[in-house]
């Protein structure tokens, strides 16, 4: 055993990072669920600041110190809330903050389900709970993410730009047999989602590892869908798949295509996995920091809920889980229901009342 996972077993803490923008006003949200479900649940959890993001970075003039790391290090699991801001260079604190703790903790897999729930509304006319029931998980740690990237003449009519991508068998395996052991969990369907005809050595990587890992679960039902194909049977019909795996970039819009038929970015939770237990597991709404309406208390918490209670079933406590996703559920339901709309604070409070019901 790993001094790591020793220190799980003791400390039982999760780190919040509260971020930019509208995740401080979210995630207050989701700690008062937490708050009252560790006093219904017996959670024992403890709860660590971590104030990393953009005023952090602009006061100290560090992304992702040492010091903070080792914090996090130390914690069970990780809750943010949204990082970026208009003060800081686009994509700075993204890739020096984010992906650097994807990279640092081996969370080789990120996870988005995509439901439609009761309450709320999918652009797609007519589409039921019933019809939006599936998941993305996405490699969370290669491609074109994580690859190195340089520019030559920049400035001029001859700048040319190079950006890799990167692919491995260990990486595409380990995502490719969550997915598998997901699926057999769920409805036995698994898509895989790649460019295989253009992409042609990713892509053969990508398929033939799939075709090796589906040989040890017989009863899941596999096919493939070229990415751009993906996006046009996600409108037209969600409700033929069940679990769709795919690599970092082909995910990342996936999931966001995934959250408008969902109903909205506000409702969207995901996880950042370390499959082994040797590193905290990361959890976080999918929006962004919207920093055009911070601090106006309209932004939707159910997402930075929906998220805590990922990171809550993960960390073993699945009753507490499941009694935070039916009470937002009956909050967004509610919602759409009432001649104004919630507060970002009263739609947390409504949570709260409701997880006795």
């Amino acid at each position: 055993m790993s001094d790591r996972q020793e220190i799980d077993i003791v400390s039982k803490t999760v780190a919040v990072i509260p971020g930019d923008g509208i995740g401080p006003e979210v995630i207050a949200e989701a700690l008062k669920v937490l708050d009252a479900l560790g006093e219904r649940f017996e959670l024992n959890l403890d709860v660590l600041e971590v104030p990393l993001g953009a005023n952090h970075y602009l006061s100290t003039g560090e992304l992702l110190p040492e010091s903070m790391l080792a914090q996090l290090d130390s914690t069970t699991a990780i809750l943010l809330g949204a990082l970026g801001d208009p003060r800081v260079t686009p994509g700075l604190l993204e890739r020096g903050v984010i992906v650097k703790l994807r990279q640092r903790f081996r969370q080789s897999v990120n996870v988005r389900p995509i439901r439609l729930l009761p309450g709320a509304i999918s652009p797609i006319v007519g589409l039921t709970p019933e019809d939006c029931d599936f998941v993305i998980v996405r490699e969370n740690t290669e491609g074109l993410y994580t690859g190195g990237s340089s520019t030559t003449a920049e400035g001029t009519s001859h700048a040319v730009a190079v950006h890799t991508s990167v692919t491995t068998s260990a990486g595409t395996r380990a995502c490719v047999e969550y997915a598998f052991g997901l699926a057999q969990r769920r409805r036995k369907q698994l898509t895989l989602c790649h460019k295989t005809n253009i992409l042609i050595d990713a892509g053969r990587l990508w398929l033939d590892t799939f075709n090796a890992v589906a040989a040890g679960y017989p009863e899941v039902t596999t096919e493939y869908q070229h990415a751009d194909a993906m996006c046009l049977h996600l409108v037209n019909r969600p409700r033929d798949f069940d679990v769709i795996v795919t690599d970092n970039l082909f995910g990342d819009i996936l999931s966001d295509l995934g959250a408008a038929i969902q109903g909205g970015l506000g409702t969207a939770p995901s996880a950042n996995l370390n499959l082994d237990n040797t590193a905290p597991s990361l959890f976080e709404p999918i929006h962004g920091s919207a920093p055009d309406i911070a601090g106006q208390g309209i932004a939707n918490p159910a997402g930075a809920i929906l998220s805590m209670a990922m990171l809550l079933d993960e960390l073993g406590h699945g009753r507490a889980a499941a009694h935070t996703s039916r009470a937002v559920e009956a909050a967004l339901l509610e919602l759409t229901n009432r001649q104004t709309a919630f507060t970002t604070v009263e739609f947390g409070t409504r949570v709260v009342e409701l997880l006795s019901v």
